[in-house]
């Protein structure tokens, strides 16, 4: 597959109450040209929403996020997600991450962390809380001394801000959750978000 980060500028990150909106809504990001859609594991509906994405929309590239325990990486690969995504790592996840079989974004926020990932053979990585923990200058900053590490900046990103990060050369996409706005999920206004995924999709890498 390609990378995960290659697939759009911009992944959606999804917060799902009700299973039965995730078809449509991933339906619309695709038509929107937002093919990989992060679904977080924040609600009790989302293992159901994952399976939904993965079953019934086959152009969607559906991945977990907020991965947090190895157990939580087994559920959702059997749900079908095909990446994951965490806001952080440690050994023991990252070790169940890496024998899923399937691609996976580990979050970092320190160079350190990062350091210790390449050190593991980990090259793509999340870069979570994005805007608290500095931004695009602090990526300019790491991608002298770290010039392998590739990242999907996420956490306080709004459509207006998109563009800082994609113009940095180790940042491949960004993820965010402004093309699906709660009152046009709560609409079901499926022509709202496939119109701001377009806008998304067309954000310069």
């Amino acid at each position: 597959m390609t990378s995960v980060l290659d697939l759009a500028p911009v992944i959606p990150v999804v917060v799902l109450d009700d299973a039965a909106d995730a078809a449509p809504l991933a339906r619309a990001l695709v038509a929107g040209g937002l093919p990989a859609i992060e679904v977080t594991l924040r609600t009790p509906a989302a293992l159901d929403a994952i399976r939904a994405i993965a079953a019934e929309v086959p152009d969607a590239v559906v991945g977990a996020g907020t991965v947090l325990t190895a157990e939580a990486v087994t559920d959702t690969v059997r749900a079908g997600a095909r990446f994951l995504v965490s806001p952080g790592w440690t050994d023991a996840l990252l070790a169940a991450m890496r024998d899923s079989g399937i691609p996976f974004l580990p979050g970092v926020s320190t160079a350190s962390e990062v350091v210790a990932l390449l050190e593991r053979g980990v090259t793509e990585l999340k870069f979570f809380p994005a805007e608290a923990a500095g931004g695009p200058a602090y990526l300019t900053s790491l991608a002298g001394p770290l010039p392998a590490a590739r990242f999907c900046p996420t956490g306080g990103i709004s459509a207006a801000k998109a563009p800082s990060y994609l113009s940095l050369p180790n940042v491949g996409c960004v993820g965010g959750t402004w093309m699906v706005p709660p009152e046009a999920l709560a609409a079901k206004d499926w022509a709202r978000v496939e119109s701001l995924a377009r806008e998304a999709s067309a954000l310069r890498r």
